[in-house]
């Protein structure tokens, strides 16, 4: 498995950025996506991974995934930049 190229903690919460590639008309497209996960020490003291939340760990996983968004964000807007500019240099 691949590594995520971005972390967002709060807490016991984390947000990982993953980056995915589809096909979009013909076209290979870099798509980010987000997973998130609560870990914690189990009775024996493993460390394990959950996807549900507690009321008070709501708002953290509403912070991570907001910085998430965030990322997302920027890099579609990067991603756009350095396409228009690849279309700029074609048409020259």
């Amino acid at each position: 498995m691949s590594e995520p190229i971005q972390k967002f903690r709060a807490g016991q919460l984390s947000c990982a950025l993953w980056e995915n590639e589809i096909n979009v008309n013909g076209q290979t497209r870099t798509v980010l996506k987000a997973s998130i996960a609560r870990r914690y020490k189990d009775a024996n003291g493993d460390w394990k991974s959950s996807t549900s939340f507690s009321r008070n760990e709501i708002p953290l996983a509403i912070y991570c995934l907001e910085q998430a968004f965030e990322a997302i964000i920027q890099h579609n807007g990067e991603q756009e930049s350095q396409e228009a500019a690849v279309e700029e240099v074609a048409i020259e």
